[in-house]
């Protein structure tokens, strides 16, 4: 009988071959993800780390009466830096602090009731079609800086990711923003009515620390979009950030895929905003209690006078008319571009006349009326007024309106010559009486 050994070990080593091909195929073979209605629907079934958000992100599934949403919640602690920033310090700000950098429109309230706000889109252009998939909320707190975030897993998350939003706001009295008023605020009060729902923030106190910003630095900076104020202000160099005009596309290849994986760029993308935003709400208004101070502006980066010039602007604007008027000095030191150094001489001028100090007016008003410039003639009519009124000193006076009626003819001129030559005429007898 023929020994048959060597055949069976031959078809066991080629059946093995087999199976280890097979094996390789579809090990290698891309598996297709399911549909997003599937893992809606079954949510409790085997699918792959990467299509779960909670595996990417610290979180949890949150419930309301209009549905679910994600949230997650980040926080720095108290003892670490942002930059040049000292996280811990936040805290520690006066409750006034927003009504002065808000022209008055800003009551005062302690810093753990101001929210700071920062949306994620669907798109930059606003409208509509644009829906906010991301929506931050940052707080002061004891123990340093949060920020909580609304994620919207799809579309049909919406509602309840707004209502999670409203009843989170009404923790805070104050909203601060960076361009809110223009984007964030109105992109999501639409969204809010197309949901049938009323908006939350006609009783928040709405601070644009955009508007502030651009009055401190337009003049140095090339622009003052917020990660370029933080490199610039806070010398924060982020690593791997994902350029904003990225955002929305990678967004729609999540829904796509549901490769949670990318989104993690995004919600840090948020966060960090939402820190920077409040770090540099604590250093703006820090110009309001050391603006006369060379050494604090130089921390600032505020070296030249255009740049201090434009803080002296918003100092005067709030009120704070003794620290803007040293600032106007200060800049006119430093050196000013020539289109503004005589608006800012009359400035000055106008200040000191107001702060019931005449001598200090004098001079600076002597100095514009001494060189050509579109301030030459008003000048000469406010030293005429000081003059005549204060000095009593009628000839004078005639003299500074006659220099000015040189260069332009008004009524008021006309009015002032008139009367100063009348009152000299009466008065020259007299003179010449005791004369000889």
């Amino acid at each position: 009988m023929p020994d048959l050994q060597p055949d069976l070990h031959q078809q066991l080593e080629s059946l093995r071959r087999r199976v280890a091909r097979i094996d390789r195929k579809y090990a290698s073979a891309p598996t297709s993800p399911p549909r997003p209605v599937d893992v809606i629907r079954n949510p409790g079934g085997a699918k792959p780390e990467r299509y779960f958000v909670h595996e990417w992100a610290s979180g949890e599934v949150v419930e309301n009466e209009h549905g679910s949403h994600f949230q997650m919640e980040r926080h720095y602690e108290g003892h670490r830096r942002h930059g040049s920033a000292d996280i811990g310090a936040l805290a520690e700000l006066p409750a006034a602090l927003l009504d002065a950098i808000g022209a008055g429109e800003i009551p005062s309230c302690a810093p753990h009731r101001w929210a700071f706000l920062d949306t994620e889109t669907t798109g930059l252009a606003g409208g509509s079609g644009t829906y906010a998939f991301l929506i931050g909320v940052g707080r002061i707190c004891g123990d340093g800086f949060r920020v909580r975030q609304f994620f919207m897993r799809e579309y049909s998350e919406e509602k309840s990711l707004l209502a999670g939003l409203t009843a989170h706001l009404a923790e805070f009295d104050t909203l601060v923003t960076y361009n809110g008023k223009t984007y964030d605020q109105p992109l999501l009060e639409t969204r809010y009515r197309m949901n049938r729902d009323k908006p939350p923030f006609a009783r928040l106190p709405h601070l644009d620390l955009l508007h502030g910003a651009r009055r401190l630095w337009k003049l140095r900076f090339e622009n003052c979009r917020l990660v370029h104020l933080e490199q610039q202000i806070l010398g924060v160099e982020r690593q791997g950030d994902l350029p904003g005009e990225m955002i929305p596309y990678v967004y729609f290849e999540y829904l796509r895929t549901k490769e949670a994986a990318r989104l993690v760029p995004i919600f840090h993308h948020n966060a960090v905003d939402i820190l920077t935003l409040a770090c540099l709400t604590a250093i703006v208004p820090s110009v309001f209690r050391s603006a006369a101070d060379p050494a604090s502006l130089e921390r600032l980066g505020l070296r030249r006078g255009d740049e201090t010039l434009g803080i002296a602007r918003w100092l005067l604007a709030a009120g704070e008319t003794e620290q803007g008027l040293a600032l106007l000095k200060r800049s006119i030191d430093l050196g000013v571009r020539d289109e503004l150094l005589f608006r800012t001489m009359w400035d000055v001028a106008l200040l000191e006349k107001r702060l019931l100090r005449p001598d200090a007016a004098v001079q600076v008003l002597t100095d514009l009326a001494a060189c050509r410039n579109p301030f030459r003639v008003k000048a000469l009519e406010e030293l005429a007024k000081h003059y005549e009124r204060i000095e009593r000193n009628y000839t004078l006076s005639l003299d500074f309106v006659l220099q000015a009626l040189q260069f332009e003819s008004s009524g008021s001129l006309q009015r002032r010559r008139a009367r100063l030559e009348k009152r000299l005429a009466k008065s020259t007898p007299a003179t010449l009486f005791k004369q000889t």
